[in-house]
């Protein structure tokens, strides 16, 4: 049998490539909504949310839907339909228009239906003909560099699993029962730990995610599950500033440059170099929000020569200037195509 090259013998867990890539994305902004729905009842959530209700401020939002009882049927924006019970932990990552409903009954925008608790930082919905009670617990995350992160790209519209599965007993249902209690007392501090818990959820999705895709799948999440590129991605991440040409790439992950160029081209859809570019964005627009640093500094450390070449590399990934993106002109989202289940 051939030896296994050093390479990839030493290859880091695609937990560990997963991880760094979530610490690149700041994820900010939860908040929480209690919902008692009975039947019939049809709730429509709109992709626009009106300046009255509590995250309208919010740049770009994932939505979190846990049936802590009951059960109803979902539809998201692109026609996927199915129906939950309760256990079901439902994650849509791009906060499209999505429709909830049990029984025969029209449609109300959640816009109108939710009021404010009377515990500081809930939010409530009631709605319903009175019938069978469905009650879910809902979060929000926010991120405006995920908007263009291409792991985020290539989500599904809509993420589903159980809380109560005994291969996450220790995870995900302990995290959600902890939320329920939190949401049910709030008390001092809650906010911030319900903030952590939704951050928590949401990477534990998405590890689960990528450890059930099927041999074949595209995207940044597949690619995890390969060895050759997934050892590429964890070289590139770690040293991000560095000049890498895929010949020295391809070096170092013990393969040539036509294997590892039609490998991430099968998997990604482009190459290395420029998966290495959209990278350096987007840690550049983390710091570029969250740090004082000069634009300068922040283009050499990104491992550009000038702050012009910089510029040039920003605004073509995210559609704005570095100095734009400081200011808050990424509080909208960048314009470029989202193309679920696909790589970007």
């Amino acid at each position: 049998m051939t030896e296994t090259p050093p390479s990839f013998a030493d290859r880091p867990p695609a937990g560990d490539v997963l991880a760094d890539m979530l610490r690149a994305v700041r994820l900010t902004g939860a908040i929480f909504l209690k919902a008692s729905f009975t039947e019939p009842f049809g709730v429509l959530s709109p992709q626009r949310y009106d300046p009255t209700i509590p995250m309208a401020h919010l740049r770009h939002i994932s939505v979190f839907h846990y049936v802590a009882t009951g059960g109803c049927n979902i539809e998201t924006a692109g026609g996927q339909r199915r129906e939950l019970v309760a256990g079901d932990l439902v994650l849509l990552p791009f906060a499209a228009e999505h429709k909830l409903w049990r029984g025969d009954a029209e449609f109300t925008p959640a816009s109108s239906i939710v009021h404010q608790d009377a515990k500081e930082g809930v939010w409530s919905f009631t709605h319903g003909g009175g019938g069978t009670e469905t009650r879910f617990v809902c979060g929000f995350i926010e991120s405006a560099e995920m908007m263009f992160a291409p792991m985020f790209r290539s989500l599904p519209e809509m993420l589903v699993d159980r809380a109560d599965d005994e291969a996450v007993g220790s995870g995900i249902a302990k995290t959600i029962g902890e939320l329920l209690a939190n949401v049910d007392s709030l008390t001092p501090g809650a906010e911030v730990i319900l903030g952590r818990m939704m951050e928590l959820l949401f990477v534990e999705l998405l590890r689960r995610h990528a450890a059930r895709l099927p041999p074949g799948s595209k995207g940044l999440l597949a690619a995890l599950n390969d060895p050759l590129v997934g050892r590429a991605l964890h070289l590139l991440q770690a040293d991000s500033s560095r000049r890498w040409t895929t010949d020295e790439l391809a070096r170092e992950v013990g393969a040539s440059r036509t294997v590892l160029g039609e490998r991430f081209n099968s998997v990604l859809g482009k190459p290395p170099i420029e998966y290495l570019t959209n990278w350096r964005i987007q840690l550049a627009a983390d710091r570029l929000r969250n740090a004082k640093d000069p634009i300068a500094r922040i283009a050499i450390d990104s491992g550009y020569e000038s702050e012009a070449a910089f510029n040039r590399a920003f605004k073509r990934v995210t559609g704005l200037t570095p100095g734009r993106w400081r200011e808050g002109g990424g509080d909208s989202p960048p314009l470029m195509p989202i193309q679920f289940g696909r790589p970007p």
